[in-house]
């Protein structure tokens, strides 16, 4: 009888830490990414807890670097966010690059891509989620001037709005890579000559 009621003792703890595993699981699902960029960054400028939601990966590892400093007004780099596991599976990506054209937005969104909301002044974005990805994949693209913001989800989180978090990914980082990567370049004052 003792044995009975310790069996049905131990069903019931189970049952009970499954149920809070999974409403935890939900209440991430459901939880939205940061409205404000804040420490602790991967690649110096990507939220981390950022990046947690919309991989559901717990302190996935992160290589690559910004240079905001180039001279023609763009910035350049690259950050890849890897799941820590044998094979080291990238699951997002994102690429700052000198190359952008708005062109290559506007024919996103003619071939199916919805348009961003404005994020920056002066640019203009595209965002996508394949309608049958088995990886809950989801992809941005934000130009101004020649500066060009990509952010590609190749594994999602499932049972989040993958293309939400790629667009609320791109506004939080956006102002910071892409404003201060084409910002116009301030060339030194002259002083005035006398004639």
């Amino acid at each position: 009888m003792r044995a009975i009621g310790l069996a049905i003792l131990a069903l019931s703890a189970m049952a009970l830490a499954t149920t809070a595993c999974q409403s935890g699981d939900e209440s991430t699902h459901r939880t939205p990414l940061p409205t404000v960029a804040a420490p602790p960054y991967v690649c110096d400028h990507i939220p981390l807890r950022a990046v947690e939601l919309m991989t559901g990966l717990h302190d996935p590892m992160a290589r690559g670097f910004f240079d905001l400093s180039i001279s023609e007004g763009t910035g350049d780099g690259n950050c890849a966010v890897y799941q820590r596991d044998g094979e080291q599976s990238k699951v997002l990506m994102i690429d700052l690059a000198p190359s952008g054209f708005k062109e290559e937005v506007e024919e996103n969104i003619r071939l199916g891509a919805s348009p961003l909301p404005e994020i920056i002044p002066g640019a203009i974005g595209s965002y996508f989620e394949p309608p049958d990805s088995k990886d809950n994949e989801a992809s941005a693209l934000l130009v101004r001037g020649k500066a060009a913001l990509t952010i590609r989800l190749e594994m999602g989180a499932a049972g989040r709005d993958n293309a939400a978090d790629v667009v609320a990914l791109m506004k939080l980082i956006a102002p910071k890579l892409i404003t201060d990567a084409s910002a116009p370049s301030k060339s030194p004052s002259r002083a005035p000559t006398k004639g």
